[in-house]
Protein backbone atom coordinates (compact mmCIF):
# COMPACT_ATOMS: atom_id res chain seq x y z
CA UNK A 1 0.00 0.00 0.00
CA UNK A 2 1.20 3.39 -0.76
CA UNK A 3 2.82 5.27 2.65
CA UNK A 4 0.69 7.56 4.67
CA UNK A 5 3.19 9.60 5.17
CA UNK A 6 4.31 12.17 2.54
CA UNK A 7 7.85 12.09 1.19
CA UNK A 8 9.59 15.23 1.44
CA UNK A 9 12.42 15.84 -1.18
CA UNK A 10 15.88 16.30 0.74
CA UNK A 11 16.99 20.30 0.24
CA UNK A 12 19.85 19.57 -0.86
CA UNK A 13 18.64 17.15 -3.39
CA UNK A 14 16.22 19.49 -4.36
CA UNK A 15 18.66 22.62 -4.54
CA UNK A 16 20.71 21.16 -6.79
CA UNK A 17 17.88 20.89 -9.60
CA UNK A 18 17.16 24.58 -9.33
CA UNK A 19 18.92 25.66 -12.42
CA UNK A 20 16.63 25.21 -15.14
CA UNK A 21 12.65 24.74 -15.89
CA UNK A 22 13.10 20.54 -15.88
CA UNK A 23 14.92 19.76 -12.89
CA UNK A 24 12.40 21.95 -10.84
CA UNK A 25 9.45 20.27 -12.46
CA UNK A 26 10.98 16.58 -11.48
CA UNK A 27 11.57 17.67 -7.95
CA UNK A 28 7.98 19.32 -8.01
CA UNK A 29 6.96 15.76 -9.06
CA UNK A 30 9.17 13.85 -6.95
CA UNK A 31 6.92 13.36 -3.96
CA UNK A 32 3.74 12.53 -6.02
CA UNK A 33 5.70 9.89 -7.83
CA UNK A 34 7.33 7.85 -5.03
CA UNK A 35 3.94 7.69 -3.42
CA UNK A 36 2.38 6.63 -6.75
CA UNK A 37 5.45 3.58 -7.35
CA UNK A 38 5.35 2.46 -3.50
CA UNK A 39 1.48 1.81 -4.32
CA UNK A 40 1.98 0.21 -7.74
CA UNK A 41 4.63 -2.04 -6.85
CA UNK A 42 2.96 -2.73 -2.91
CA UNK A 43 5.80 -1.69 -1.39
CA UNK A 44 6.08 0.25 1.99
CA UNK A 45 9.42 2.26 3.24
CA UNK A 46 11.78 0.68 5.67
CA UNK A 47 13.93 3.68 6.60
CA UNK A 48 15.53 7.07 5.42
CA UNK A 49 15.90 7.48 2.17
CA UNK A 50 19.65 8.57 1.05
CA UNK A 51 20.06 10.61 -2.24
CA UNK A 52 22.78 12.19 -4.61
CA UNK A 53 22.50 14.86 -6.79
CA UNK A 54 20.57 12.73 -9.44
CA UNK A 55 18.70 10.94 -7.53
CA UNK A 56 16.70 9.28 -4.26
CA UNK A 57 17.15 5.82 -2.90
CA UNK A 58 14.78 4.61 -0.41
CA UNK A 59 14.59 1.30 1.22
CA UNK A 60 11.33 -0.34 0.96
CA UNK A 61 10.01 -4.28 2.16
CA UNK A 62 8.00 -5.84 -0.84
CA UNK A 63 4.48 -7.48 0.05
CA UNK A 64 6.37 -10.63 1.03
CA UNK A 65 8.88 -8.57 3.47
CA UNK A 66 11.62 -8.72 1.24
CA UNK A 67 13.84 -5.80 1.60
CA UNK A 68 14.64 -4.15 -1.06
CA UNK A 69 15.22 -0.53 -2.81
CA UNK A 70 13.44 1.84 -4.52
CA UNK A 71 15.34 3.80 -6.45
CA UNK A 72 13.95 7.11 -8.47
CA UNK A 73 16.16 9.58 -10.48
CA UNK A 74 15.78 12.21 -13.11
CA UNK A 75 15.91 11.29 -16.26
CA UNK A 76 19.52 11.67 -18.10
CA UNK A 77 21.34 10.13 -21.04
CA UNK A 78 24.19 9.01 -19.05
CA UNK A 79 21.40 7.20 -17.19
CA UNK A 80 18.70 5.94 -19.50
CA UNK A 81 19.94 2.32 -20.13
CA UNK A 82 20.65 1.52 -16.65
CA UNK A 83 18.10 -1.06 -16.36
CA UNK A 84 19.21 -2.94 -19.71
CA UNK A 85 22.76 -3.13 -18.55
CA UNK A 86 21.54 -4.37 -15.28
CA UNK A 87 19.17 -6.92 -16.82
CA UNK A 88 22.74 -8.26 -18.97
CA UNK A 89 24.30 -8.20 -16.02
CA UNK A 90 21.60 -10.18 -14.21
CA UNK A 91 23.20 -9.95 -10.62
CA UNK A 92 26.62 -10.71 -12.17
CA UNK A 93 28.94 -8.42 -10.13
CA UNK A 94 26.18 -5.85 -9.65
CA UNK A 95 23.03 -5.15 -7.80
CA UNK A 96 20.45 -7.22 -9.03
CA UNK A 97 17.07 -5.47 -10.81
CA UNK A 98 13.99 -6.63 -9.49
CA UNK A 99 11.66 -4.22 -11.29
CA UNK A 100 11.84 -1.40 -13.72
CA UNK A 101 8.54 1.15 -14.81
CA UNK A 102 10.42 2.38 -18.08
CA UNK A 103 8.17 5.79 -17.62
CA UNK A 104 9.05 7.07 -14.72
CA UNK A 105 12.65 5.42 -14.83
CA UNK A 106 11.92 3.85 -11.42
CA UNK A 107 14.43 1.11 -10.43
CA UNK A 108 13.06 -1.77 -7.62
CA UNK A 109 16.84 -3.40 -6.63
CA UNK A 110 18.17 -5.56 -4.42
CA UNK A 111 19.22 -4.48 -0.91
CA UNK A 112 23.05 -4.05 -0.25
CA UNK A 113 24.75 -2.31 3.01
CA UNK A 114 24.39 0.85 2.08
CA UNK A 115 26.91 1.58 5.70
CA UNK A 116 29.44 -0.93 3.52
CA UNK A 117 30.78 0.64 0.75
CA UNK A 118 33.95 -0.61 -0.37
CA UNK A 119 35.64 2.60 0.33
CA UNK A 120 35.48 1.49 3.90
CA UNK A 121 38.19 -1.23 3.49
CA UNK A 122 41.41 0.16 5.89
CA UNK A 123 43.50 -1.95 3.20
CA UNK A 124 43.77 0.06 -0.66
CA UNK A 125 45.31 -3.12 -1.98
CA UNK A 126 42.56 -5.26 -1.20
CA UNK A 127 39.74 -3.21 -2.02
CA UNK A 128 41.69 -2.33 -5.53
CA UNK A 129 41.55 -6.43 -5.80
CA UNK A 130 37.87 -6.22 -5.62
CA UNK A 131 37.54 -3.68 -7.83
CA UNK A 132 39.60 -5.10 -10.53
CA UNK A 133 37.58 -7.89 -10.14
CA UNK A 134 34.08 -6.52 -10.63
CA UNK A 135 35.53 -4.22 -13.68
CA UNK A 136 36.65 -7.59 -15.15
CA UNK A 137 33.56 -9.79 -14.82
CA UNK A 138 31.17 -6.77 -15.92
CA UNK A 139 33.47 -5.33 -18.96
CA UNK A 140 33.41 -9.29 -19.78
CA UNK A 141 29.71 -9.09 -21.35
CA UNK A 142 29.00 -7.84 -24.61
CA UNK A 143 26.92 -4.79 -24.82
CA UNK A 144 22.97 -5.36 -25.86
CA UNK A 145 21.92 -3.70 -28.84
CA UNK A 146 20.26 0.08 -28.47
CA UNK A 147 23.27 1.03 -25.40
CA UNK A 148 24.85 4.45 -26.02
CA UNK A 149 28.15 3.69 -27.87
CA UNK A 150 31.59 5.21 -27.23
CA UNK A 151 32.59 5.97 -30.41
CA UNK A 152 29.82 8.53 -30.84
CA UNK A 153 31.15 9.82 -27.10
CA UNK A 154 34.46 10.04 -28.61
CA UNK A 155 33.25 11.78 -31.82
CA UNK A 156 31.39 14.08 -30.30
CA UNK A 157 34.27 14.89 -27.67
CA UNK A 158 36.73 15.31 -30.59
CA UNK A 159 34.19 18.05 -32.40
CA UNK A 160 33.80 19.66 -29.07
CA UNK A 161 37.63 20.45 -28.82
CA UNK A 162 37.87 23.92 -29.21
CA UNK A 163 40.77 25.23 -31.58
CA UNK A 164 42.07 27.84 -28.72
CA UNK A 165 41.54 26.09 -25.42
CA UNK A 166 40.75 28.29 -22.88
CA UNK A 167 42.73 27.20 -20.08
CA UNK A 168 45.04 29.96 -18.04
CA UNK A 169 48.13 27.38 -17.88
CA UNK A 170 49.59 26.47 -21.10
CA UNK A 171 50.94 22.86 -19.85
CA UNK A 172 46.88 22.44 -19.42
CA UNK A 173 46.27 23.64 -22.83
CA UNK A 174 48.89 21.28 -24.09
CA UNK A 175 46.83 18.34 -21.73
CA UNK A 176 43.76 18.41 -23.89
CA UNK A 177 45.32 19.01 -27.00
CA UNK A 178 47.73 15.61 -25.52
CA UNK A 179 44.28 13.50 -24.82
CA UNK A 180 42.57 14.46 -28.11
CA UNK A 181 45.09 13.27 -29.89
CA UNK A 182 45.50 9.97 -28.25
CA UNK A 183 41.18 9.23 -28.92
CA UNK A 184 41.60 10.08 -32.17
CA UNK A 185 44.57 7.86 -32.60
CA UNK A 186 42.91 4.50 -30.53
CA UNK A 187 39.22 5.42 -31.89
CA UNK A 188 40.19 4.72 -35.30
CA UNK A 189 40.95 1.49 -34.48
CA UNK A 190 37.90 0.37 -33.07
CA UNK A 191 35.75 1.63 -29.98
CA UNK A 192 35.13 -1.49 -28.71
CA UNK A 193 31.75 -3.25 -28.01
CA UNK A 194 31.73 -4.50 -23.98
CA UNK A 195 29.55 -3.39 -21.66
CA UNK A 196 30.54 -1.18 -19.32
CA UNK A 197 29.65 0.63 -16.38
CA UNK A 198 31.16 4.07 -16.10
CA UNK A 199 31.38 4.91 -12.82
CA UNK A 200 32.90 2.37 -11.05
CA UNK A 201 34.84 3.26 -7.84
CA UNK A 202 35.15 2.50 -4.08
CA UNK A 203 32.21 3.84 -3.41
CA UNK A 204 29.56 2.40 -6.14
CA UNK A 205 30.34 -0.81 -4.88
CA UNK A 206 28.22 -1.81 -1.63
CA UNK A 207 28.70 -4.99 0.42
CA UNK A 208 26.01 -7.66 -0.06
CA UNK A 209 24.75 -11.18 1.39
CA UNK A 210 24.48 -13.30 -1.90
CA UNK A 211 28.01 -11.65 -3.01
CA UNK A 212 30.19 -10.17 -0.75
CA UNK A 213 30.85 -7.01 -2.71
CA UNK A 214 28.39 -5.96 -5.48
CA UNK A 215 28.61 -3.03 -8.19
CA UNK A 216 25.97 -0.40 -8.01
CA UNK A 217 24.58 3.37 -10.12
CA UNK A 218 25.93 1.90 -13.88
CA UNK A 219 25.82 4.28 -16.39
CA UNK A 220 25.94 1.61 -19.28
CA UNK A 221 27.60 2.53 -22.55
CA UNK A 222 29.14 0.09 -24.86
CA UNK A 223 32.67 0.45 -25.45
CA UNK A 224 36.40 -0.29 -24.74
CA UNK A 225 37.16 -1.56 -20.93
CA UNK A 226 39.90 0.88 -21.14
CA UNK A 227 37.55 3.66 -20.86
CA UNK A 228 35.83 2.41 -17.78
CA UNK A 229 39.71 2.62 -15.31
CA UNK A 230 39.69 6.07 -14.81
CA UNK A 231 37.45 5.94 -11.87
CA UNK A 232 39.11 3.43 -10.17
CA UNK A 233 42.61 5.33 -10.82
CA UNK A 234 41.12 7.97 -8.03
CA UNK A 235 42.71 8.19 -4.58
CA UNK A 236 44.78 5.90 -2.25
CA UNK A 237 47.30 6.77 -3.94
CA UNK A 238 49.76 7.31 -1.91
CA UNK A 239 49.58 3.92 0.22
CA UNK A 240 52.39 2.30 2.19
CA UNK A 241 53.53 0.11 -0.91
CA UNK A 242 53.77 3.15 -3.23
CA UNK A 243 56.58 4.75 -0.91
CA UNK A 244 54.05 7.51 -0.70
CA UNK A 245 54.53 8.43 -4.05
CA UNK A 246 51.86 9.83 -5.93
CA UNK A 247 52.72 9.30 -9.30
CA UNK A 248 54.16 5.26 -8.66
CA UNK A 249 50.77 4.50 -6.94
CA UNK A 250 48.68 5.82 -9.83
CA UNK A 251 50.84 3.76 -12.16
CA UNK A 252 50.53 0.63 -9.57
CA UNK A 253 46.77 0.97 -9.67
CA UNK A 254 46.57 1.17 -13.41
CA UNK A 255 49.31 -1.59 -13.89
CA UNK A 256 46.62 -3.65 -11.58
CA UNK A 257 43.63 -2.80 -13.03
CA UNK A 258 45.15 -3.33 -16.92
CA UNK A 259 46.55 -6.73 -15.94
CA UNK A 260 42.92 -7.88 -13.94
CA UNK A 261 41.35 -7.04 -17.09
CA UNK A 262 43.81 -7.87 -19.61
CA UNK A 263 44.15 -4.98 -21.53
CA UNK A 264 46.91 -3.47 -23.75
CA UNK A 265 48.23 -0.60 -21.56
CA UNK A 266 48.79 1.90 -24.29
CA UNK A 267 45.24 1.47 -25.43
CA UNK A 268 44.09 1.80 -21.88
CA UNK A 269 45.90 5.26 -21.31
CA UNK A 270 44.36 6.26 -24.66
CA UNK A 271 41.21 5.87 -23.15
CA UNK A 272 42.25 6.85 -20.29
CA UNK A 273 43.41 9.96 -21.60
CA UNK A 274 39.91 9.99 -23.15
CA UNK A 275 37.84 10.48 -20.10
CA UNK A 276 40.26 13.26 -19.04
CA UNK A 277 39.22 14.91 -21.85
CA UNK A 278 35.62 14.56 -21.18
CA UNK A 279 36.33 16.08 -17.67
CA UNK A 280 38.27 18.93 -20.00
CA UNK A 281 35.56 19.94 -21.86
CA UNK A 282 33.17 19.91 -18.82
CA UNK A 283 35.08 22.19 -17.36
CA UNK A 284 35.34 24.47 -20.32
CA UNK A 285 31.37 24.14 -20.80
CA UNK A 286 31.19 25.61 -17.18
CA UNK A 287 33.68 28.44 -17.61
CA UNK A 288 36.44 27.79 -15.47
CA UNK A 289 39.89 28.01 -16.32
CA UNK A 290 41.32 25.14 -14.29
CA UNK A 291 41.70 21.91 -14.99
CA UNK A 292 41.08 19.11 -11.50
CA UNK A 293 44.31 18.44 -10.18
CA UNK A 294 43.26 14.45 -10.11
CA UNK A 295 43.14 14.51 -13.51
CA UNK A 296 46.91 16.19 -14.02
CA UNK A 297 47.67 13.61 -11.72
CA UNK A 298 46.69 10.67 -13.15
CA UNK A 299 47.49 12.10 -16.88
CA UNK A 300 50.87 13.22 -15.40
CA UNK A 301 51.75 9.68 -14.23
CA UNK A 302 50.89 7.74 -17.16
CA UNK A 303 52.61 9.80 -19.81
CA UNK A 304 55.56 10.31 -17.86
CA UNK A 305 55.20 6.20 -19.12
CA UNK A 306 54.19 6.98 -22.80
CA UNK A 307 54.83 10.49 -23.56
CA UNK A 308 52.47 11.66 -26.55
CA UNK A 309 52.45 14.41 -28.73
CA UNK A 310 49.42 16.59 -29.45
CA UNK A 311 48.57 16.81 -33.25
Amino acid sequence: MPTSTPFGVPAALAASHTGDPAGRAWIAALPRLVTDTLGRWDLRPDGPAAHGQAGVALPVRRADGTPAVLKLQRPTPEGADTAVGLRTWNGAGAVLLLDHDPESNALLLERLDADRPLSSLPDADTALTVLAGLLARLTAVPAPPGVRRLGDIAAAMLAEVPREVPLRAESERRLVRTCAAAVAEVAADGCGDRLLHWDLHEDNVLAGDREPWLAIDPEPLAGDPGFDLWPALEGRWAEPRSGGDVRRGILRRFDLLTDALGLDRRRATAWTLGRILQNALWTIADGEDELDGTDIAIADALLSREPRTPR
